[in-house]
Order: C-alpha cells, then structure tokens, then sequence
C-alpha cells in the first residue's frame, strides 16, 4: 500500500456529538386501514455508528488507534452505542446522561426506501471530563452537530493546544469564535456561506478565508465544495484547489466525516496539511461511490491515491517515491516547468517530444502567485488546478506537480530526475535554471526547440483585439 501514512503507530482522539443510527427494515405488502400509509412488516433491526462515533469509525477502519469521548443517555441506545463502537476496536469513554436520551436516528425502511425518521435527542449541556484529552493521543477531532456535547469546545481546544496536539474541527453553527485556536476547520461551502458571506470571486473567498484564519488564530481551513472539490487556505499561503477524484456518486452520506478522519490520522502520522487534504480528498472520492454511510480501507485509499497520483496533481512527498521507484526499476526519469496558462499546440508538440527522452514525464507548474511575478497582474488566466488538470490529461505527461518558488531548484534537489528539459532559445545548457544541480548527480540537460508562430501572449492578444 504505496504512499500511505503510518495509520497504526498513532492515536486520533474524537470528542463529539455521538449518535446511533437505527435502521428498522422490512417488506411493505399493503395499506393500513387506520391511515393512507403503508404497513412495514418488520424484517430486521441493523444498528450503525453515526456523528462522532462515525469519524472514530473511520479512523479505525484506516488502521489509526482510536480514542471516543461523548456524551450518551443512561439507557438501551447509549450501551448498544458503546458496545458497537467497542467491538470496532474503538477505546471509548462515553459519559452517561441520565436526565437526556442517547441521539438515536431511526429510519424505517420498505425494502429501499426510506418511508420516514424518526429523531430521539434533546441536547446535552457538555461536560468538563471531555477536556480531559488522553496523554497518548497524537491528534484530536471535534465533530460538531450542534447538540451540546461541545458547549465547553474552548475548554477542550485550550487543553489540546496545551498537549501541543493538532485539533481539526468540523464546525457547526454560525459562530466560529468558540472554535479559535484550533488547527483547521473543515466546513463544507454552504457552512462557510453562512458564516462568510456569498464572495464574489475565487479571489475574495480567499481574500476572506484569510481574515478567518488570522482572527481565528487558526493554521488553515479546508473548504469542502462538492463536485469542485476541496480548497485549502493556510495562513500566508496561496490557496490550494483540489479537483474532486469521484468517477461515480452513488451516496454522499458520511462523506464529511471520512474527510475529517483521514485529514486527522494523516496529520496525526506526521503528514503536511496539503498531503493530508489530499488524501482525505482520495478518500472522499472512494466513499461516495458507496451506499450508505460508508468507511474507507487502506487498501481502497491506496488504490485511490496510486491511480491520483499517475495524472494529477502529486504532492512532493509521494511522487519522491514514484520516482524512486521508476529509477529503481531503470527506467528514466524527465522533469520540466512553465507557467502552461494556455495550453496550446507548442506546449504539446514540446512535451511530446520531453516524453520521448526517458520513459516518465514530470511537470512542474508554477502557482498562481509565481505566474503573477513572472508575466504581470494579469496572469493567469487560468488558476494552477485548472492548467495541472489539462496538463495530466495529455497522454505525454504522468505526474503533475505545482510549486509556489521562484525557481523549481528544490523540486529538482528532491527528485533528483535523470533528464532535465527546458524550451527556448538558450544558447548553452548552462543557461537553464538548476542545471548546475541536475549535472552535480549525473544527469543531464537538454534544451529542446519551441514552435514558431505560436505563444501564449499570442494568444490572449489576439482574443483581445
């Protein structure tokens, strides 16, 4: 399982709104005579993890130790509850409640539809025994739905700042003050919409989620947007968008909280938040194509990731291994970088003929920020997931990655490719940027022609004229 965090060496603790989903199903034959509704002859009774519980699931599917704080009712659900999780392998500390009932959702089901639901709750006060984070914990989760388990949420986060513990939210409600200081809040866009406002571009979203993140005092805040994806804002970053990887969404229950586990069990194992979100990403893609609130193996993730990683955006760290891997079994390794804002015949022709040098291409491109310095406010015109996803779409290319630096010197100190490529008009190797690195380990560099007549700037002035 290439690329995949160390899940089993850590321990996420979850500390959220847990609840029960009951699900009664059976076969409906015939019309009450009480009332125009349908009798269920009940077949069979399934119970499932559901809220918090959900997200510690998910994280003991992924292999990760696992820790659930929450608060239940002194009755039948609460125990079914506890001994569910348990028998997931889930180390549970579940407060019993005796003036409330555990949340129960019940839905009842005539073969596979779903006739009704019934709700079980009245909301709990928190409880100061759930700031009490576990002394081998590497990361915590705190899943809000807005059902007073996290009343004390400042508590809880202040005592896992103190342990110096990552804490990712996934947040609820309007007011995001009581969840300052955490590391990162994973709201998906119509969370954010009702917090931040409708923004008027990809810009002022970022623009916004910025002045979140410095009032918050938060490290970033991942914005789960559906069809489009993800899109990570860290603090003095530049956004990060991540295009979906669903071939097929068959269901999206749950798909949030399996976002939430990956990002804390990748983070907990030691993992950047750009390759923790990028993962979690893989992992909502997986999971949405199931039906029913579903969990995600290692073995799917891997899968997911080895097929993300051959044609989109790669992050370093993972591609380091590709590269390795390819080198190892002889095959040659070709690295270039542009800008590519608007693909057009010359870009193709040129890595075309790249490919043709060794037997992998790698294409580095620059972040929007670095386009902006190189080529003048204007550029891009198109952002850098849009140009990586055309790029990884061409049969000449095989990995796709972005870099945010001046130069891409510290891509090509830590992929070390046996072929460094670049177009134009250089008049000596010499003249190309980090050549001088690519030489010092024995590779080489070739400077290859660029089609006449054709160009970006070409382009953008004449659709202006």
């Amino acid at each position: 399982m290439h690329g995949l965090p160390q899940f089993s060496k850590v321990k996420v603790a979850v500390i959220g709104d847990v609840m029960l989903d009951r699900y009664w199903q059976g076969h409906a034959g015939r019309i009450s005579p009480e009332a125009p509704v349908p009798v269920v002859k009940m077949g069979f009774e399934e119970n499932r993890l559901g809220g918090a519980a959900n997200v510690a699931l998910n994280l003991s599917v992924l292999g990760c130790q696992v820790g659930l704080s929450g608060l239940i009712g002194d009755d039948e659900a609460g125990r079914t509850l506890d001994t569910e999780a348990q028998r997931r392998g889930i180390d549970t500390r579940l407060i019993a409640d005796s003036a409330r009932p555990t949340i129960v959702k019940l839905r009842v089901l005539a073969g596979q539809h779903q006739l009704m639901r019934v709700d079980f709750e009245e909301p709990f006060a928190g409880h100061p025994e759930l700031a009490q984070i576990p002394s081998d914990a590497s990361a915590v989760v705190l899943s809000d739905y807005a059902k007073g388990t996290l009343a004390e949420v400042e508590s809880i986060i202040g005592a896992a700042r103190k342990a110096q513990l990552p804490v990712v939210v996934d947040p609820k409600g309007t007011d995001w003050r009581r969840y300052a200081g955490a590391t990162l809040l994973t709201p998906n866009f119509s969370e954010w919409l009702a917090v931040a406002g409708q923004p008027g571009d990809e810009d002022q979203l970022a623009a916004a989620a910025q002045r979140m993140i410095y009032e918050l005092q938060l490290q970033a805040i991942l914005i789960t947007r559906s069809e489009k994806g993800m899109s990570l804002y860290r603090k003095d970053h530049a956004p990060i968008h991540i295009a979906t990887e669903a071939k097929a969404v068959a269901d999206v229950t749950g798909a949030g909280d399996t976002v939430v586990a990956t990002l804390a069990g990748a983070l907990a194992a030691g993992e950047s938040m750009e390759s923790a979100c990028r993962l979690a990403n893989s992992a909502a893609g997986v999971v949405v194509g199931k039906v029913g609130t579903s969990t995600v193996t290692p073995r799917e993730l891997a899968e997911a990731r080895a097929h993300e990683i051959q044609g989109v955006a790669a992050d370093l760290a993972e591609l380091q291994d590709w590269v390795a891997s390819y080198q190892k079994a002889g095959e040659t390794v070709v690295f270039t970088n542009g800008c590519f804002d608007i693909l057009h015949a010359g870009h193709v022709s040129y890595l075309n003929e790249a490919a043709s040098l060794g037997d992998r291409l790698i294409v580095a491109v620059n972040s929007d920020r670095s386009v902006s310095a190189l080529k003048g406010p204007t550029r891009p015109v198109n952002h850098a997931d849009q140009r990586m996803a055309v790029l990884a779409g061409l049969q000449a290319v095989d990995h796709v990655i972005e870099f945010d630096t001046d130069t891409p010197r510290e891509l090509l100190s830590a992929l070390k490719p046996d072929v460094l490529v670049k177009g134009g008009d250089y008049q000596d190797v010499s003249e190309v940027v980090g050549h001088e690195i690519v030489t010092e380990y024995g590779g080489r560099v070739r400077v290859l022609g660029v089609v006449a007549g054709v160009s970006t700037t070409q382009i953008i002035e004449k659709a202006q004229r």
